[in-house]
């Protein structure tokens, strides 16, 4: 497991004074709605306009190892994000659905946010998708985030009104392109098992890269053997001026918000490189 996103977010807000911060994601069976709803707050009072929430299924192992796993995730995601936005926004809250119960809760004046901040669904699925575009305020789409996926990704959430969509993406930049793809390798081990599917589908090499997981003894060997042309397209990686096209791409499909996760044995050293971008 990693660590909480609600401390690190507030470490980071509390060093910080300009940039924007985004909780990815919470998971909503791991929370009672009305104190996570208090916790937010607080931190939107304490950095107004600076943190976006997204809320999501969480991981199903992760979340069936702790027993927390609803019978129906959609039908709590939908309960939980409705419920979150009308506290944040200092509603008095009556509801009594099948997984969350509030009779008549509502933010003491002195805790509500002057602007409650964006809650977005970090989801995947179709039907998690759609429940995305009819009640949260943007979608969250993990890693990997291909143009293609964008824009599948679109016409599930169907949104109606305007509509946030933030792209995770594996991210190495190098003046050696090379170099760039084989740090970005073993972060795409994933890629090839089922829940990532959603992810692949759109890709017009999604059967061969099927085929070629099948025919691989693990992950590691997988990610060894994916060609450098899939590699690109699976994460955003290569030169400063390759990285900047990739992320042009995104945008021109549909994204607002790209984030990019740095990976290689030094941390610091990997986003310090990728500054290269902007």
């Amino acid at each position: 497991m990693s660590g909480g996103g609600l401390v690190q977010a507030a470490t980071v807000l509390a060093a910080t004074t300009r940039i924007r911060v985004g909780v990815g994601l919470l998971p909503a069976a791991a929370r009672n709605v009305a104190f996570a709803a208090m916790e937010i707050a607080s931190l939107a009072q304490l950095h107004p306009h600076r943190i976006d929430i997204a809320v999501g299924h969480g991981m199903p192992s992760w979340m069936r190892s702790v027993g927390a796993w609803p019978k129906s995730p959609l039908t709590l995601l939908t309960e939980y994000i409705t419920l979150l936005k009308s506290l944040l926004s200092g509603k008095l809250v009556h509801h009594d659905g099948r997984y969350v119960r509030i009779d008549g809760m509502r933010l003491h004046e002195s805790a509500a946010p002057a602007a409650a901040p964006a809650v977005l669904a970090g989801v995947r699925g179709p039907k998690s998708l759609a429940l995305s575009g009819h009640v949260a305020d943007g979608t969250l789409l993990a890693e990997p985030v291909t143009p293609a996926y964008v824009r599948e990704a679109l016409r599930q959430i169907a949104p109606t009104r305007p509509h946030r969509l933030v792209a995770y993406n594996i991210a190495a930049v190098d003046d050696d392109a090379s170099a760039a793809l084989a740090v970005v390798r073993p972060a795409l081990e994933v890629v090839g098992e089922m829940d990532w599917r959603p992810h692949i589908a759109p890709l017009p090499f999604h059967d061969d890269l099927v085929t070629l997981r099948s025919r691989c003894d693990g992950p590691q060997e997988f990610a060894h053997a994916l060609p450098d042309e899939w590699v690109r397209q699976l994460a955003v990686a290569g030169t400063p001026q390759q990285a900047r096209s990739r992320l042009a791409d995104l945008f021109d499909a549909g994204v607002t918000s790209a984030v990019l996760t740095p990976v290689g044995t030094d941390y610091l050293v990997s986003l310090d490189s990728l500054a290269a971008v902007l």
